[in-house]
């Protein structure tokens, strides 16, 4: 007598299918996920990622309304996991035709009598006693400060990625040795850790798609 076959021995393996998605990711001014971003679209064809601008005055409160986000530190922690990635250097953005172009990388001292220009969304909080206060309201906006600077006033201290987002002709910036830094940092609810976040944060650590967590 033939010996009977399980449903289990001829079953075909079934792989279950992703979650449809959308994945919202957001991300504050200047950072730079299109890597990640490539390999997602590469490993998860069928789940649409969907990035989403976030200013850092509200991306804690973003967060509510995101899988993850690539936001900027300091940042209330509580109920997120926050990995942080990299530090940006800052740089002094200023007219092209400055005479603090002829050095290739600035100090704070170097700024003695440069009107120092602060926009209402800065992000990393530079002071110079040597520096002089603009006569004028602060720049709501970087991108408004950088025009005033390309028009021959002052100078603004920004992250890297912030004066090439706003880069223009009329001015050139240079890294500031002793400025402060700006973290950039992943971070997600801590409550909502989904298989899609946890696919993310898989793909920055540099995780292959055949690794295990």
């Amino acid at each position: 007598m033939a010996k009977r076959r399980r449903a289990s021995d001829s079953a075909p393996v079934v792989a279950s299918a992703p979650p449809p998605g959308p994945f919202r990711l957001g991300a504050v001014p200047g950072a730079t996920p299109g890597k990640w971003i490539g390999i997602w679209n590469e490993r998860m064809p069928r789940t649409p990622l969907e990035l989403v601008p976030i200013a850092v005055a509200t991306q804690r409160l973003a967060l509510d309304d995101l899988d993850a986000a690539l936001v900027r530190l300091p940042l209330e922690r509580t109920g997120l996991h926050v990995i942080a990635l990299y530090d940006e250097v800052p740089v002094v953005v200023m007219s092209a035709d400055s005479d603090l172009t002829a050095a290739d990388e600035l100090n704070a001292a170097d700024l003695e009598g440069e009107v120092l220009i602060t926009p209402a969304d800065d992000v990393l909080g530079f002071a110079a006693s040597a520096t002089v206060e603009p006569a004028f309201a602060p720049p709501e906006t970087t991108e408004d400060a950088v025009a005033t600077v390309a028009a021959g006033v002052g100078v603004v201290v920004v992250p890297m990625s912030l004066a090439r987002l706003h880069h223009r002709k009329d001015v050139t910036y240079r890294p500031l040795r002793d400025g402060p830094t700006s973290t950039v940092a992943l971070a997600w609810d801590a409550d909502r850790t989904t298989p899609l976040v946890d696919t993310f944060v898989g793909i920055v650590r540099g995780r292959t798609a055949n690794s295990s967590r």
